[in-house]
């Protein structure tokens, strides 16, 4: 397995090869496009398992909505405390 961030050595298809080269270059939603549209398909167990572990790196944390949730209420807090002393 790579690490975060890396290619794996060997991609096992073209189309998994130029899935991580997408990613690689930055554009992150072509290359999850990509990868899903490999899933759509029955992909060998290679394909599929490298597919699934480009989505999995190229998705958004869930602990992060719950930090932006609490940042909102933090906001949202400030704002009404600084609405009523005024």
């Amino acid at each position: 397995m790579a690490k975060g961030g890396q290619t794996p050595k060997d991609p096992s298809s073209p189309a998994m090869r130029a899935a991580w080269k997408l990613k690689e270059a930055g554009d992150v939603v072509a290359a999850r496009h990509e990868a899903q549209r490999l899933l759509e398909n029955p992909p060998s167990p290679e394909d599929r398992d490298q597919a699934e572990e480009l989505l999995r790196r190229s998705s958004t944390p869930t602990a992060l909505y719950g930090y932006a949730a609490i940042a909102a209420f933090i906001l949202t807090v400030l704002v009404a405390l600084a609405a009523t002393r005024y």
